[in-house]
């Protein structure tokens, strides 16, 4: 059975994870006690990504040698912004009251956005694969809906017409549209066309 550790130690990510890459073994941080903060220096998401699994891998890899590492890093680009808040989504100044009122005036058709997550693997042997998965968009007016987190009660949702935030939707209905399902997707083809390395 595929092995793989997946740096994160939120409970939402590895139930997802789980369902997709099922039956492979899912380890999470929670479970091999990894409290640390990984520094998330990159420029890009790939960068942070690959940080991240990287840092897991070099401190496990005699500990699990057959183990797959898996990473990601997301966030919201936004066109009218120069696509920000981008890689520093989680730290933006302001936050989703912050972006609303950068955009304040910006006509529906110019509020363009996409949220972005960068999936990393890194195979036992040490090849590494990526693949990034996207969510297209517009920015609301205002704040709407209470389900979801971060950008999500902003986020009108391309594929649903612009009806509905991703906080406005059942999270089935998110987990089966979001960018992270689509980054975990695409790495699934690789993980069980059995070409990895």
């Amino acid at each position: 059975m595929i092995r793989i550790i997946a740096a994160t130690r939120n409970p939402g990510k590895i139930k997802e994870i789980k369902e997709i890459l099922y039956p492979a073994d899912i380890i999470s941080l929670s479970d091999i006690e990894f409290n640390e903060e990984i520094p998330e220096t990159g420029s890009t998401f790939y960068e942070n990504a690959l940080l991240k699994a990287s840092w897991i891998r070099n401190l496990y890899k005699n500990i699990y040698p057959d183990a797959f590492i898996l990473a990601d890093d997301s966030g919201l680009e936004i066109d009218a912004l120069g696509g920000r808040p981008g890689v520093l989504s989680a730290r933006y100044s302001g936050g989703v009251s912050g972006i609303l009122l950068e955009m304040s005036g910006i006509p529906v058709k110019k509020r363009k956005a996409r949220f972005v997550c960068c999936m990393v693997l890194i195979s036992p042997s040490g090849f590494i694969y990526s693949y990034e998965g996207y969510c297209t968009g517009r920015i609301s007016n205002s704040i709407r809906g209470t389900n979801g987190f971060g950008y999500d009660p902003i986020f009108l949702i391309k594929s649903l017409g612009y009806r509905k935030t991703m906080a406005e939707i059942p999270e089935n209905l998110k987990n089966s549209i979001s960018h992270r399902r689509n980054a975990i997707n695409g790495l699934k083809k690789i993980i069980f066309k059995q070409e990895l390395k």
